[in-house]
């Protein structure tokens, strides 16, 4: 099988429908298309990259802040920011996103404000996702409870 890194050194770029609902609202898991291309020098911030962690777990993520030695970075549909991701990790970064045959450009003026908006707003998010998932698990909690005899 070959792997990604494989893919974007031998094409320059990796075209790939994602796993996983990280990234939601922006990408959707079996839905959207992904265009990475191989990234040149430090990202920035808002960019996001497809980094292997020392697991070998693939993860496409976002930055939301550059350090001198490393990227702190987190999923748009997550609240629990991701330390230590260095340019050793990185293989690519996200340039599009094609959805229903329609190519969305990371330098879309819509794209832009869609980063701006959440991620500029990331502590109200944040908060947002806890409550949410708290109120989740108290329903299945309930919901569960509900179901015993006594």
């Amino acid at each position: 099988m070959t792997s990604f890194e494989e893919i974007i050194n031998r094409d320059g770029q990796l075209i790939y429908t994602n796993v996983g609902d990280s990234m939601q609202p922006l990408i959707r898991q079996d839905r959207d298309l992904l265009i990475i291309e191989k990234s040149e020098g430090r990202l920035k911030k808002y960019d996001v990259p497809l980094y292997k962690r020392d697991s070998g777990q693939y993860v496409l993520h976002r930055i939301l802040k550059v350090r001198k030695d490393d990227y702190v970075i987190c999923g748009d549909n997550r609240y629990c920011k991701e330390y230590g991701i260095s340019d050793r990790h990185i293989i690519g970064v996200l340039t599009a996103v094609v959805r229903s045959g329609k190519e969305i450009s990371v330098n879309d003026w819509r794209y832009k404000l869609y980063v701006h908006l959440w991620c500029d707003l990331f502590p109200l998010r944040a908060f947002t996702l806890k409550f949410v998932g708290k109120i989740k698990r108290l329903k299945r909690k309930l919901w569960k409870n509900s179901g015993q005899i006594h």
